[in-house]
């Protein structure tokens, strides 16, 4: 049974009286009427849920329908605004990803930037400080390891680390 104006309005007469039957048979003739009006206006697998939302709103919004003025223009009052929220919702969604995206490039730059300059600056140290600072500091292994990697002594990397550590610090200061 298509759903037709004054039916419906009736059905919802009766509803907001407490007649139970028919605020269940009006749910499923406005879900039927709201799949088609949905159905050219999203996507189809996005219509269920749409529906849905425009039910529960019909459902919130119940006790302010006046019996005495047309029901459908009321129900797709209701359903154009949750398409629009639908909406809205969808252009903030990708917005947000393409900001997030942007701020991936961002990030990307700056790394790439900084790292450039962490290499100028290691560039500037002699070889036994620069490697152990890389290792360690940077690339994050523990001491034995740079020992293992440049053959020098525990001690020596531990000194070469805090004297290339220091003339870093001038160097950026000087700068």
């Amino acid at each position: 049974m298509i759903a037709n104006e004054e039916g419906l309005r009736r059905l919802m007469q009766m509803s907001q009286t407490g007649d139970k039957q028919a605020y269940a048979v009006l749910l499923e003739q406005c879900s039927a009427w709201l799949v088609r009006y949905y159905r050219q206006k999203i996507a189809a697998d996005a219509i269920d849920d749409l529906v849905q939302e425009t039910l529960i709103s019909l459902h919130r919004k119940r006790a302010s329908y006046d019996p005495a003025r047309p029901f459908l223009p009321w129900l797709a009052a209701i359903a154009r605004y949750r398409w629009v929220d639908r909406l809205r919702q969808s252009y903030r969604q990708q917005a947000e990803a393409l900001d997030q995206h942007d701020a991936a490039e961002e990030s990307h730059e700056e790394v790439v930037g900084a790292r450039i300059s962490i290499d100028r600056l290691l560039g500037l140290l002699p070889a036994p400080q620069s490697d152990v600072i890389r290792i360690v500091k940077i690339d994050g292994h523990s001491i034995a390891d740079a020992c293992r990697q440049t053959g020098q002594s525990e001690a020596l990397v531990k000194v070469n680390i805090h004297r290339g550590l220091k003339k870093l610090a001038a160097l950026i200061e000087n700068d």
